[in-house]
């Protein structure tokens, strides 16, 4: 886990709080020793509304094509 101290914090703080948003999760330290852990919050669920959005927007996929693909890129021998 990466450090930053509590004066690159105050002096930095916009970028250090961007690694953050970025999803980096970084200890907070005071003279060395751990003081904080700063981390990113957990991503919100999508609403129901919002994922059949998103599926409306995906090509669609022919089952017997995306078999003969995987076929194609598969040693039968498996």
């Amino acid at each position: 886990m990466n450090t930053v101290s509590i004066r690159e914090l105050r002096n930095s703080g916009g970028e250090v709080i961007a690694r953050v948003a970025g999803g980096e999760t970084l200890l907070v330290t005071r003279d060395g020793e751990p003081v904080a852990r700063v981390t990113p919050l957990p991503r919100r669920p999508a609403s129901a509304e919002v994922l059949q959005e998103r599926r409306r927007c995906l090509p669609r996929v022919d089952a017997d094509t995306l078999q003969a693909d995987i076929d194609d890129v598969l040693d039968p021998a498996l």
